[in-house]
């Protein structure tokens, strides 16, 4: 991957929108630079990456302990001389990493002070993975602080937060991008008993450019975490980040009185964490004059009632306040026309229509020309707002979908801009989500309904879209499924059983099995779910076995 330049946002990439862009409007764009942690680490050459260099996928990777001493190395200044070593004696296991990485293992075993004796039996283990402990042992080394004299190992993430050094503190499993936020703090972090920083030791040595230091005294934002509220974005103080869902009408919105207990915020160089997106990040000048830094279009405010790094006392004020969720996958705009609605989180407005069921998109082809679908793979919904109400069903093309309360989430296609609600009534069956308000559509949502695949075509699925089943060995006894089977195959039954308008009635029955139990039946055959089918739309039971499969209402024959 192309390393992330720096981003100088212009006007004309702010008004330039497709969707998961988004754009403000009437203010004047502030040019700002900002660069990601993963940036950083890339141009000073601390994190070299292989292959391709930083690229998503090495950044998401595991880090290795091997990794971990080539890290160790460079920051302590040893990786070329721990190259050039020309040792014979090494761990067993050294043929599990290249030919150069052979001669960095038997440098550290031939320098036990460094601390690498590898796990015992004279191995090294080269490719398992690290701890957050583990690698902040290697950066308060690189710091010039011992392990067993200065901390003991189980206390070494205690130890580097004493030292300033917390960010990957909770992370459970390193990935390669947290290696990058990490060494970014380690690098801003002084030496033991002195003001050197890191940094400036390693620019003395020569492995990093003097030139390319001033980087690392940009503001910063970190990634902050806490149980009720997941991730939210906060300044380098640890003081907490918001938005203002007005905002999304007009970047003006809070002004006087409402800036007094809601400061902006503001920089012109910025550090982003690693993984985020330099260009999610750009500068507007107020309508007073002042200037403002923007997160995916939405204008930064602090809240004035938050006294202490970690406070986060402004969520939810008023339901118009909301932590920086970065990974949120849905937002809130407020009009005072149509309240609170959802968007996603570029502020471009989501709508539901009013012709879907539950669990089934009634909108395809010309359709979707016009209400392209919604998807998130994750959803972290502000405060108030149920996350467990968005979910997830595979339409009949295949596509992915996300749902609220069970009804497909669209955009439209007319919105250029974030806070546009121009599809609100359109056709008088397409309206903006009230997460409050909305308990679904006025369709008729019946016990059996239709669905379409471009594979299956029509087939029978349930109230909330879950596909039904019928097994081929019931043609000769209604009981044949038993046991085990239906653990797999669980049966479908409701009463009073309603059905969608195009289908008969008249098909659709119900029998008691031997075990007692009651299923419903469509033209004689039972009906059955399967265990492996996790969302609407999905068929995956279709063939099991090659007698499973769903129900054509026009081509399954009567039993």
């Amino acid at each position: 991957m192309r390393k992330l330049k720096v981003a100088v946002l212009s006007v004309i990439v702010l008004l330039g929108v497709v969707l998961g862009l988004t754009a403000l409007t009437a203010f004047a764009a502030e040019q700002v630079q900002v660069k990601s942690e993963t940036d950083i680490a890339g141009d000073l050459g601390i994190l070299q990456g292989e292959g391709s260099g930083l690229t998503p996928e090495y950044l998401g990777k595991s880090t290795t302990r091997y990794q971990a001493a080539i890290m160790y190395l460079r920051l302590k200044g040893l990786e070329a001389e721990a190259l050039a070593y020309r040792g014979t004696d090494n761990f067993i296991d050294a043929s599990l990493v290249y030919k150069e990485g052979q001669s960095v293992l038997a440098y550290l075993k031939a320098h036990p002070e460094l601390g690498w004796q590898g796990t015992g039996g004279d191995l090294f283990d080269p490719a398992a993975g690290i701890t957050a402990g583990a690698y902040y042992k290697v950066l308060l080394e690189a710091l010039g602080y011992k392990q067993g004299v200065d901390f003991e190992f189980a206390q070494a993430i205690d130890f580097a937060g004493q030292k300033g050094l917390s960010r990957i503190a909770s992370v459970q499993h390193v990935v390669n991008m947290n290696i990058a936020t990490a060494t970014i703090e380690g690098l801003q972090a002084k030496l033991k008993g002195g003001g050197k920083t890191l940094a400036t030791f390693l620019s003395e040595k020569g492995i990093i450019a003097v030139d390319k230091l001033n980087v690392l005294t940009y503001a910063s934002l970190q990634l902050k975490q806490n149980e009720a509220l997941g991730n939210y974005l906060s300044d380098s103080k640890g003081m907490t980040l918001y938005y203002f869902t007005k905002d999304a009408a007009d970047v003006n919105s809070c002004v006087d009185a409402c800036l007094a207990k809601w400061p902006i915020y503001y920089s012109d160089t910025l550090i982003v964490p690693a993984g985020f997106n330099s260009a999610d990040f750009s500068a507007f000048v107020r309508a007073d004059g002042k200037k403002q830094l923007t997160y995916k279009g939405w204008p930064l405010y602090y809240f004035a009632g938050d006294k202490a790094a970690g406070d986060a006392l402004g969520d939810g004020v008023g339901k118009i306040w909301y932590v920086i969720k970065p990974s949120a996958g849905i937002a809130l705009g407020t009009k005072a026309d149509l309240g609170n609605f959802l968007t996603d989180t570029n502020g471009l407005t989501l709508y539901y229509y009013d012709k879907d069921t539950k669990g089934v998109s009634n909108c395809a082809g010309k359709c979707l020309e016009k209400w392209p679908l919604f998807y998130a793979d994750h959803v972290a919904a502000p405060t108030g707002v149920n996350s467990a109400d968005f979910r997830t069903i595979v339409r009949a093309d295949g596509k992915k979908q996300t749902t609220y309360k069970g009804f497909p989430l669209y955009y439209w296609v007319d919105d250029k801009k974030m806070g546009d609600t121009l599809g609100q009534n359109v056709g008088n069956v397409w309206f903006v989500v009230d997460p409050v308000k909305f308990s679904g559509t006025k369709a008729v949502n019946s016990s059996v309904k239709t669905s379409k695949s471009d594979e299956l075509g029509t087939y029978l699925v349930d109230s909330n879209g879950m596909a039904l089943y019928l097994f081929t060995k019931d043609k000769g006894d209604v009981n044949s499924c038993v046991g085990q089977c239906l653990v797999n195959w669980p049966i479908y039954y409701d009463e009073p059983l309603t059905v969608s308008s195009d289908l008969n009635a008249d098909d659709f029955g119900v029998f008691t099995r031997s075990d007692g139990k009651m299923q419903n039946t469509y033209k004689g055959w039972p009906l059955y779910y399967w265990i492996k089918d996790a969302n609407p739309g999905e068929t995956t039971g279709q063939n099991v076995g090659k007698v499973w499969f769903v129900l054509n209402p026009v081509q399954t024959e009567s039993r």
